[in-house]
């Protein structure tokens, strides 16, 4: 019994030692305390307890230290049970205290958890980045399309990247802007001539407001001549007119068939009419006699008016043929 019971109590002792060593980290205690960055025992403790790496935390505080960058371990602590990328953080700290750039820990830990490098962002705020446009096409006033190709200087603008729009938002304002230039100059030559004339007017209108960025410079790298739009699109109107002039009088040539038509057929009706009341004269002539309106006298004078008036125009006939032979 006795020796089971010293085994017992080895075993126990030698776990009890080893939980110690995990949530006491002595070793680590003893290198915050020597680096200047002291951390308490119970802080360390606590740490274990809430689930979070002693390691990173001390570390990222001696380093910061190190540098020369006071950090609340408190606030360390924090951004990593936030999710945070707390190496990142402080070496996005040190990089711009040697660059002489304002950076506090609460806009790093805010750019970080925001899902932004920012290590690269104060990269970028000492070595500015160059973003090249796609090709943006334009028409000058005379209708000659340019097209060009922009080159951004922009550095990130750390006090707007939390919430500033991104690089698609900074291109598109420089190509609007560029397109706005192009469109109200007289002529292409304008813009041939001065190319730069572009990039300060886009520059003066203040196109990185709202962004991540800080725009430094706009350069034309490279303007090429395209089509005569301008002469294309009055081609086209022209055609369209001459279509549109076609259809009219195409139009009005259908009226005019329909009104020939329409008279053709009036006058068939008015011929059919005459030949019917031709055909009721000799009937209204014989009643006449009968009921004693028209005189026997007056029917024989009225027989010679019609045969003089058929003699008449047989020798119109006859003198009209022959002035035609002759």
């Amino acid at each position: 019994m006795p020796e089971i019971f010293l085994v017992l109590l080895f075993i126990g002792g030698f776990i009890g030692f080893f939980m110690f060593i995990y949530f006491v980290p002595v070793g680590l205690w003893i290198q915050a305390l020597t680096s200047g960055a002291s951390v308490g025992i119970g802080t360390l403790v606590g740490m274990r307890l809430r689930k979070v790496p002693p390691s990173i935390i001390v570390g990222a505080r001696i380093t910061c230290l190190k540098a020369g960058i006071k950090v609340n371990i408190d606030n360390l602590e924090a951004h990593y049970l936030a999710g945070g990328n707390v190496g990142l953080v402080v070496q996005a700290l040190i990089s711009a205290d040697k660059a002489n750039i304002p950076l506090p820990f609460e806009r790093a830990a805010a750019i970080d958890l925001a899902g932004r490098n920012v290590l690269e962002a104060v990269q970028m705020s000492v070595l500015p980045k160059v973003i090249t446009t796609p090709r943006i096409a334009a028409m000058a006033k005379d209708g000659i399309q340019l097209s060009a190709f922009v080159k951004i200087t922009v550095r990130t603008n750390l006090e707007r990247l939390v919430g500033g729009a991104t690089e698609e938002t900074v291109v598109a304002r420089v190509g609007e802007g560029v397109v706005s230039t192009i469109g109200s100059s007289e002529t292409h030559k304008a813009v041939l001539e001065n190319p730069d004339r572009i990039s300060k007017n886009v520059l003066a209108k203040g196109l990185d407001a709202g962004t991540a960025f800080e725009i430094l410079s706009i350069d034309i790298a490279d303007v090429d001549v395209g089509a005569n739009i301008g002469a294309k699109l009055q081609t086209e109107q022209a055609e369209a007119d001459k279509q549109i002039a076609q259809a009219r009088a195409e139009s009005r040539r259908a009226l005019a068939v329909a009104a020939e038509q329409e008279m053709k057929a009036r006058v068939v009706e008015m011929r059919s009419r005459v030949v019917e009341a031709e055909a009721q004269v000799p009937l209204a002539l014989s009643e006449a006699l009968r009921s004693g309106k028209l005189g026997a006298l007056d029917y024989y004078n009225l027989r010679n008016v019609n045969a003089d008036t058929d003699m008449r125009s047989s020798i119109g006939r006859s003198v009209g043929d022959g002035g035609s032979q002759g």
